[in-house]
């Protein structure tokens, strides 16, 4: 198949150009570079300096002989994606160009409104491009689990059958984001669910929980092409940041009292997820949900299993309980289906004391590129002055 990656420099990007291009498939590859800027600019660039998408590419071919095409550029900017389409003519295009991070939209306002733009309009983009030049093309799109929230019944896979007063009707299932990043994305939903039954175009909609890992094929054949691994508050996972955490010691950084409960997945079966979802497209005409998890963890659980092993390996793992900065339950009811990938025929791999052991052994080898200050920062849902507010008229 012709492969069209968007966000092609991100943590999943790259890993995805490479586990499609192994398979014999022609990658196309487009970033903005907006993670690495932005890192920068925040202070809080990853464990592991890697080279840009040039470089990497030709590293790539080096070692493989095969190629990865590579374009730089903003998908927000309608002629430039639309030009990519033109000579790409992909059979997939796969989503990851979005404004990644919960933390980051909750910074201020321009973060916010980047957030906002950039999502939405390079959907929006993505739609009009697979619309105007290549209708048959299938768009993977990454969503998340956030979309969901914490519903107090259980979450079903994209859809859900309603029946009021006598009558029954299937919908997507009720939403309620908490964060401004989570909410951009169930509007990203709301907007190709409109295009597909306006235009008969077809998507698969990957709800993905929060992903751990360091190793992929690609990036255990050289070093330079690891993915971006960040452990800090702003873009790290909170399992990557509990083993630099460990390693560093630093007091693992449980928000609140560490009951809130997500599903979590290796990065290995992300990029299985993806292969699957676009080997295995959606009909015309279909939006096609799967909630992309293999596992759910409460932090608690998460913190107990990196102390351990941590504690193992030698390393005197604090854990500590911090006020919770985000405005979240932290204990409710969390229990979401996911079959559709297995059906597909994932074979997942769960998080064991032995993935935590090589996940420890891999940061330790790049132990001198901790910086301590950019672990934890306290990046609030809400200002000071508005939370005295609140709680004052809860009170």
């Amino acid at each position: 198949m012709k492969v069209l990656v968007l966000g092609a420099d991100g943590y999943l990007g790259w890993p995805t150009c490479m586990y499609f291009s192994k398979r014999g498939h022609d990658v196309v590859g487009v970033d903005n570079y907006f993670r690495r800027s932005a890192a920068m600019e925040l202070d809080c660039e990853p464990l592991i300096a890697v080279p840009n998408l040039a470089q990497r590419a030709k590293t790539w071919r080096e070692m493989t002989d095969k190629d990865i095409h590579i374009h730089i550029g903003d998908i927000t900017d309608y002629p430039f994606l639309k030009s990519i389409f033109k000579d790409c003519r992909p059979d997939v295009v796969i989503h990851y160009a979005e404004q990644p991070s919960a933390p980051y939209s909750m910074m201020d306002h321009d973060k916010a409104a980047f957030t906002v733009r950039n999502n939405l309009i390079s959907t929006l983009n993505v739609a009009y491009a697979v619309q105007e030049v290549v209708p048959e093309c299938h768009i993977v799109k990454l969503g998340t689990m956030g979309e969901y929230g914490t519903p107090e019944i259980d979450i079903e896979e994209g859809f859900i059958e309603i029946e009021h007063k006598g009558r029954k009707d299937r919908f997507l299932f009720p939403r309620q984001a908490s964060s401004l990043y989570h909410t951009t994305k169930i509007q990203d939903t709301d907007m190709l669910w409109f295009y597909i039954r306006t235009w008969g175009i077809r998507a698969t909609d990957l709800m993905q929980g929060p992903v751990y890992g360091i190793s992929t094929e690609g990036a255990d054949l050289n070093p330079s092409l690891m993915p971006h691994f960040s452990y800090d508050e702003i873009f790290g996972t909170v399992l990557n940041r509990f083993v630099v955490q460990a390693i560093a010691g630093h007091p693992l950084t449980i928000y609140g009292k560490g009951d809130q409960i997500r599903g979590y997945l290796n990065i290995k079966d992300t990029l299985a997820c993806v292969y699957l979802s676009a080997m295995n497209p959606a009909d015309p005409g279909e939006l096609r949900i799967f909630n992309q998890v293999t596992e759910t963890f409460s932090v608690n659980e998460l913190a107990e299993k990196v102390k351990r092993v941590g504690d193992r390996l030698g390393y005197a793992v604090e854990v500590r309980n911090y006020e919770n900065p985000r405005v979240e339950k932290e204990e409710h009811y969390y229990n979401p289906t996911y079959t559709g990938l297995l059906e597909l025929g994932l074979k997942a791999h769960y998080l064991t004391d032995e993935v935590l052991v090589e996940m420890f052994r891999v940061v330790e080898r790049h132990k001198s590129n901790i910086h301590d200050h950019k672990i934890f920062r306290g990046i609030k849902w809400q200002q000071e002055s508005r939370k005295v507010q609140v709680e004052a008229q809860v009170g």
